[in-house]
């Protein structure tokens, strides 16, 4: 044997007496038949000396106070050492099993869209029997929803996100002038936005038919329909509602989704991809960045804009109809021009109808604009939605001079610096000119056609329109596509309560 494995056989045994009792044997000077008195008592002596030897050991190290100290706190950072480790291996297994439960949620739900919106995404109750009775259709889940719409959840996240700052705009936004001078601010949505609205239009709004006294973009119902009741009063009374798609916000929105039989989860989504907020271009280090400014509203612009805005007026409509009917008018709406009409007794009683409707247009949540309430009575041009109605629905004959006039320019010298109206401002001219020949056209079949015929021949004879080109907002750190017209104003009502 080396001297290496002697040295560890003897701390195997325990002691140098043991190895060499051990080496006896196995070399046959100690045999196993003798007396085994004297191996017991070299074991039990070897095993003695062991034990004295850490107790021995031990003493000295607990002789030393600073030594003890120094081995209990090594004992005791050890420990909490090992406790840090097992306490940090629990924390990343259960981060982790919060990110796979996250992820597994997001892959069949929304949970989150933004501040303000997971106790209303948690909320999945439905009426099924008030949905069945309006005729809509039914979804168990954001998921349903964004299968039927033909979009993955992530997109469907992606549209309704309520993001306080972005980098990306689902809308395009322009201003046009009105003709009182100021600015009307047009959102046009980006096309994956709008195919998602155009989907809501069709599947869902469509659906729910608003009151007779609405004409504003309805099947089968047009300016025309709603200034033919008008024909031949007395007295005529235009009143305009003051930023009628702003007063609309998304939590009226959401409230009528609600009450039409959807989840507020569904409600909530619904909502978030039908409305927008003011939103601000901040350019920051060359990026251009979306701030969105104060509460979410119902877009200009947007093909679900107009539906919900009738079916929001529901309750309005009923009350001012039996207002009229009280006072012996006629009423119909288009949009936010509402007009009221009458012969005989009841168009004495104008100011007391126009005090009353200021009355229940306030407690439904709308506001009247002051600027914009007219009393024409017989001897003056009555118009209802842009209709003569004095006599019979016709055009105003000034207007139809001046545009004459101008398809005569337009024959002499083209298209070219030639507008109509205000339209939009990548609008083109000859389609604004053969939308007024068309309108024309509904209120007078036959002059309406030669209009469009003598139009496609200018066309014909001279195509060279140039487009005007989109006006975009300039980003910067003060500029801001919010309207400037005063704040408006807000429901009284609880959110749900809108029918």
């Amino acid at each position: 044997m080396t001297r290496q494995e002697i040295q560890k056989r003897i701390e195997e045994l325990g002691s140098k007496q043991q190895f060499i009792i051990a080496e006896m044997t196995r070399l046959g000077f100690w045999t196993q038949h003798g007396e085994p008195i004297p191996a017991e008592l070299v074991a039990q002596d070897a095993a003695l000396q062991k034990e004295l030897s850490q107790l021995l050991d031990r003493q000295r190290r607990f002789q030393s106070r600073d030594a003890m100290l120094k081995e209990m706190r090594q004992a005791r950072m050890a420990a909490a050492k090992q406790r840090r480790i097992e306490t940090k291996q629990r924390r990343e297994a259960a981060r982790k099993a919060r990110a796979d439960a996250w992820q597994a949620t997001l892959a069949t739900d929304v949970p989150y869209l933004g501040e303000g919106t997971p106790a209303a995404l948690a909320n999945h109750t439905a009426d099924p029997d008030r949905l069945r009775q309006v005729g809509l259709p039914q979804f168990e889940s954001p998921l349903a929803l964004a299968r039927a719409m033909g979009l993955s959840l992530s997109e469907l996240r992606f549209l309704a996100y309520n993001r306080a700052v972005s980098t990306v705009s689902h809308y395009k936004r322009f201003h046009l002038i009105k003709k009182s001078g100021g600015k009307r601010l047009i959102s046009a949505p980006m096309p994956r936005l709008k195919k998602a609205q155009l989907w809501v239009l069709e599947n869902i709004l469509s659906k729910v038919q608003p009151t007779e006294q609405a004409h504003g973009f309805r099947a089968e119902r047009s300016i025309l329909t709603n200034a033919q009741p008008h024909v031949g009063k007395d007295v005529v009374i235009n009143i305009d509602l003051k930023n009628f798609f702003p007063t609309v916000s998304y939590g009226r929105v959401k409230g009528l989704l609600a009450k039409l039989g959807y989840s507020e989860a569904l409600a909530t989504v619904l909502a978030l991809l039908c409305t927008e907020p003011d939103t601000q271009a901040l350019q920051v280090d060359g990026k251009t960045y979306y701030v969105g400014n104060g509460s979410r509203y119902l877009p200009q612009g947007a093909p679900t804009s107009p539906a919900l805005t009738n079916l929001l007026a529901y309750r309005l409509d009923r009350r001012l109809n039996g207002l009229a009917q009280a006072f012996g008018y006629v009423y119909t709406r288009y949009a936010d021009d509402l007009t009221f009409s009458a012969s005989g007794s009841g168009a004495g009683k104008a100011n007391q109808l126009i005090w009353a409707v200021e009355q229940i247009v306030q407690g439904e949540g709308f506001v009247v604009h002051p600027d914009k309430i007219s009393v024409r009575r017989k001897g003056q041009q009555q118009r209802v939605t842009g209709i003569v109605v004095n006599q019979k629905a016709s055009i105003d004959r000034a207007t139809l001079r001046r545009f004459r006039a101008l398809l005569h320019q337009i024959g002499q010298t083209g298209w070219e610096g030639k507008t109509w109206g205000n339209p939009a401002p990548e609008a083109d001219i000859q389609q604004v000119v053969l939308g007024y020949a068309h309108f024309v056209q509904m209120v007078k079949p036959e002059l309406g056609r030669s209009l469009v015929a003598s139009i496609r021949a200018l066309i014909q004879s001279r195509p060279d329109a140039a487009l005007a080109q989109p006006v975009e907002p300039v980003p910067a750190t003060v500029s801001s596509t919010a309207t400037n017209s005063a704040p408006v104003a807000r429901p009284v009502k609880e959110w749900w309560d809108v029918l």
